[in-house]
């Protein structure tokens, strides 16, 4: 059974912060596009506040969640238990990408990653207002035990000229996205252009039945 809040209760902060491991859920607009899942490591995920969280993005093969976050803001965070008591919390949020070299990614980074912006892989740090928290029993979950956070991508990530890497692989999403550097966003694109198109559309609505009164006469 599923329990939902409105934030995260300190309960549930204490537990995340102990967890080794979490999952990132992402997808574009269009019904035909990619889903994207993508699970993370590292000391790279934060809470702000009791409806605010982000995470710094390291650098990787693709960049289907900063893409999707930047069409959208749609993201889902979701931590299991893996040892101890069954446990499975998802956060429900509204993201918003702040890529390397913009002040607000110096303001957090600074202050929250101050080890691994130090390395060469970041190239994002994305921020999630948290909208709804949901915890469900976990049951299905395997037992596994933590041995060590894996070392090779940070070891990559040193020896790549990492700017060129971007422009090679993180300037778009599968479907075509823009990613790493993309200048619009298009999520607030798509924030304005809703209600324009609501108002076109009911616009044409009444211009149609207009049309259609006037052809009976």
């Amino acid at each position: 059974m599923v329990t939902f809040y409105s934030d995260i209760s300190e309960s549930h902060q204490e537990w995340i912060k102990n967890q080794k491991m979490f999952f990132v859920a992402s997808a574009p607009l269009t019904a035909k596009g990619h889903v994207n899942v993508s699970p993370k490591g590292y000391d790279a995920f934060r809470i702000l506040s009791s409806s605010q969280v982000c995470y710094l993005d390291l650098t990787g093969s693709g960049a289907e969640t900063l893409s999707h976050v930047k069409e959208n803001g749609r993201l889902t965070f979701m931590f299991c238990a893996f040892d101890g008591p069954p446990r499975i919390i998802r956060l429900w949020a509204h993201g918003k990408v702040h890529e390397k070299g913009t002040p607000e990614y110096e303001r957090i980074a600074a202050v929250e990653f101050p080890d691994l912006t130090a390395q060469n892989g970041p190239r994002a740090i994305i921020v999630g207002d948290v909208y709804k928290v949901g915890q469900s029993c976990g049951f299905g979950v395997p037992v596994y035990e933590f041995k060590e956070q894996r070392e090779r991508l940070l070891e990559f990530n040193r020896k790549v000229n990492i700017e060129k890497y971007w422009a090679d692989n993180n300037t778009k999403s599968i479907d075509g996205l823009p990613g790493k550097g993309a200048a619009a966003s298009y999520s607030r694109w798509w924030q304005e252009s809703v209600p324009l198109v609501a108002a076109f559309a009911a616009g044409m609505t009444v211009a149609m039945a207009a049309v259609k009164v006037l052809g009976t006469k």
